[in-house]
């Protein structure tokens, strides 16, 4: 099974970038655990701050792929486009989030993922990324 785990804006500072809301682990410290914690996946791993190259790697893993475990960050609250590229690809998609968005500022409340998504994982820290992978298990 090929899952990828695509992460956008800010990602690349956890455990650096407000640790009461993101925690003190980075993401690359969390992700060689989860690897660890599931050989049987093949899981791979891609982060960019630059909205269009997070359309250019859903839309290339997005036919091949067996799942995506999308974290799009603030774009998840204003891009149409990363909305529309998860509705135009067939893998399954699963949008997480690290922190409850909805117990956040109110434009944390709209997700133009959701909609096109198999479903949303937010509030459970890290571990939302690890019970996105389950779902697909």
């Amino acid at each position: 099974m090929n899952i990828i785990i695509i992460n956008g804006p800010n990602i690349n500072l956890l455990g650096k970038r407000e640790p009461g809301i993101y925690g003190s682990q980075s993401f690359e410290d969390f992700y060689d655990g989860l690897v660890a914690r599931y050989p049987q996946v093949t899981l791979s791993y891609f982060q960019s701050n630059i909205e269009g190259e997070l359309i250019d790697k859903i839309q290339e893993v997005g036919f091949s792929y067996d799942g995506i475990i999308l974290n799009a960050a603030a774009y998840t609250h204003t891009s149409i486009g990363i909305g529309d590229a998860v509705k135009a690809i067939s893998a399954p998609v699963i949008e997480v989030h690290i922190s409850n968005t909805y117990s956040r500022e109110a434009f944390r409340h709209q997700s133009f993922i959701a909609p096109n998504a198999k479903g949303v994982i937010l509030g459970f820290g890290l571990k939302s990324y690890e019970l996105g992978l389950q779902s697909f298990l």
